[in-house]
């Protein structure tokens, strides 16, 4: 086999070489919202299972096995609902800690995109 050295120009690697800053950015969030997943279920996860095991049967109306089982997926629930609405106050000062360099695509990419008194300025009432 022959190669035809002038028409290496058009050749490109199967892997891209350099990595954009919109898709560090694409894998910082994704590290992020991945982490914040993790975190919020395992400690509301935790923390409902701690809660459930502290109140014991009810002598009449217990839904037996059912009931057991209904009970751990409304718990799956409510700890994916709690991360939802708090996973920012929990996981985000460890994501800080455990990931740094993420975080600083993160943070950079928020300075970028907050406004300026410029930005204000401009608009006016009409």
């Amino acid at each position: 086999m022959k190669i035809d050295m002038t028409n290496l120009n058009g050749v490109r690697p199967l892997r891209p070489t350099g990595v954009g800053s919109e898709q560090k950015l694409a894998a910082a969030q994704e590290v992020q919202e991945t982490f914040r997943q993790f975190v919020g279920e395992s400690f509301y996860g935790q923390l409902l299972k701690s809660m459930r095991t502290t109140v014991g049967k009810p002598a009449y109306f217990h839904g037996g096995r059912a009931e057991e089982v209904f009970r751990g997926q409304l718990d799956q629930t409510l700890a994916e609902h709690m991360t939802e609405a708090n996973s920012d106050q929990i996981a985000d000062p460890m994501f800080r800690q455990q990931f740094p360099q993420q975080a600083e695509v993160l943070e950079a990419a928020a300075e970028e995109n907050r406004p300026s008194t410029a930005d204000l300025l401009a608009l006016r009432r009409r």
